[in-house]
């Protein structure tokens, strides 16, 4: 009795497994039946067609195994569905998954993008290819190589693993993993991302960035930074041109990119910049590239001012701005509770300082010429005779402004009210800490290269 009862159950699930999955259809222009280890088999030659619902594959010869409702298909192997066409020299198909495979290197169309691949598979109820070794994807934008890439037809989704890179006309992306839509245009790659612009030499580097083209606007949110790699021409007072490498390093937590209405680049949080013998650190960094300036400006009371160090100086104050042209640094101005500090080469406890409400600097083949004071101006600056120290200098006026020789004060001129006091150098040797203006602080967090190359030393990444 319970013999019978379960063959009634067997052959029930049979017969709703055949209705639910189609079987297959296989003609062609011979056909040898034949029972190899038990399965029965057709083998079938000659402009084969095999079909199942609306998939139709075409090949020269194929080997039908009946009771697994599989097929192996051998030579010129071409699968269609709908728009869809995938070719291979060889694979076969599963009539109960209606899935497609092939080991012998298979390429897939569906007049959106062609994807090519060593191996492949195919899942026609879910519109679904998973490729893998060697993958490309090729639309109109981009190409994407992987390793391995699954692609989703419905939603236009590309999602690929393994030494990803995408080369558009822009940039080339490469990535650990990268899931990419296609129709909305968006890309969002994580694990040792890199960015390299085809016509500024400049990389991005980072552990997420998400990309939406559509919208010209890009992110990365985790561990960016930017490197640019140029060179600087300089002339000394003989006329001889120097050529250098100019460098340009940012660390930041975020940076963004707006590429519409105008190219604008943001770098928020903890960010670090230098270039050539400047460098900064400030919370918001804004840059202009249309305009050439950059922006760096204290975010709110409770955070710090922006400082910005060149050469021995260093500059704080609530907003500072930097005007570019020929990519060198022609004006900087800082507004806002300004503070100008110059450190001696030679005598490192003394500074120069200035405070003021606002500054103006000015600058010839990036050397600073002419600094200019607004507003309740206060300086200390020390003298010098023959390169020895010769007191000292406390003044104040309305304005002012100073005249710099190779980087180092040569006048000092004031304006509005002035006045001045001199200190002599037997009351100022050892007494350096007291001639100190409100506010004074000369930081020691300047941004070190060295320390910001091991965070991309850290990132596992090769340009190809």
């Amino acid at each position: 009795m319970i013999k019978k009862i379960l063959i009634m159950i067997f052959s029930f699930s049979l017969i709703s497994f055949a209705q639910e999955k189609e079987m297959i259809t296989v003609i062609g222009d011979s056909l040898v039946g034949k029972v190899v280890n038990g399965e029965s088999i057709r083998e079938v030659s000659g402009n084969v067609i095999l079909t199942q619902g609306n998939v139709k594959i075409t090949c020269r010869k194929a080997i039908q195994y009946l009771s697994r409702n599989d097929a192996e298909l051998i030579g010129d192997v071409v699968a269609t569905q709908d728009t869809l066409i995938i070719k291979t020299e060889r694979g076969f198909y599963f009539g109960n998954l209606r899935k497609t495979s092939s080991n012998s290197g298979v390429t897939l169309e569906d007049k959106k993008v062609v994807l090519t691949a060593e191996q492949g598979e195919y899942f026609f109820d879910e519109d679904k290819a998973v490729f893998q070794k060697n993958v490309r994807l090729y639309d109109t934008a981009s190409t994407l190589t992987s390793q391995q890439l699954t692609y989703l037809r419905n939603e236009d989704r590309a999602i690929a693993t393994i030494d990803v890179k995408i080369i558009d006309s822009l940039n080339t992306i490469f990535a650990d993993t990268v899931d990419h839509f296609r129709k909305k245009q968006i890309t969002i790659a994580s694990g040792n991302v890199v960015i390299k612009n085809n016509s500024n030499n400049s990389l991005v580097f980072g552990e997420h960035l998400e990309d939406y083209r559509e919208s010209k606007y890009t992110i990365i949110d985790k561990l960016p930074m930017l490197v640019q790699v140029d060179t600087s021409k300089s002339t000394d007072s003989l006329g001889f041109e120097t050529v250098r490498l100019d460098t340009l390093l940012i660390q930041c937590k975020v940076m963004e990119v707006f590429r519409e209405p105008e190219q604008k680049f943001i770098a928020t949080d903890s960010v670090r910049i230098i270039r050539d013998l400047f460098a900064s650190k400030n919370d918001l960094t804004v840059y202009l590239k249309d305009e050439e300036k950059i922006i760096t400006q204290k975010i709110s009371d409770e955070h710090n001012q922006p400082i910005l160090w060149y050469d021995n100086s260093q500059l704080t104050g609530d907003s500072i701005t930097i005007y570019i042209e020929d990519k060198k640094i022609r004006q900087l101005d800082v507004d806002g509770n300004a503070f100008m500090v110059s450190q001696h080469k030679n005598y490192l406890n003394r500074f120069d300082q200035s405070s003021a409400t606002g500054i103006k600097m000015f600058f010839n083949d990036n050397k600073i010429q002419r600094a200019e004071f607004f507003g309740n101006v206060y300086s200390i600056y020390y003298l010098y005779e023959e390169d020895q120290p010769n007191g000292l200098m406390k003044a104040n006026s309305l304005d002012a402004a100073i005249l710099f020789e190779d980087n180092e004060v040569s006048e000092v001129k004031l304006f509005g009210n002035p006045g001045s006091e001199y200190y002599p150098e037997q009351q100022v040797s050892g007494n350096e800490k007291t001639f100190q203006l409100p506010k004074f602080i000369f930081s020691d967090e300047r941004p070190d290269k060295q320390k910001m190359y091991e965070q991309i030393n850290r990132i596992k990444w090769q340009l190809h």
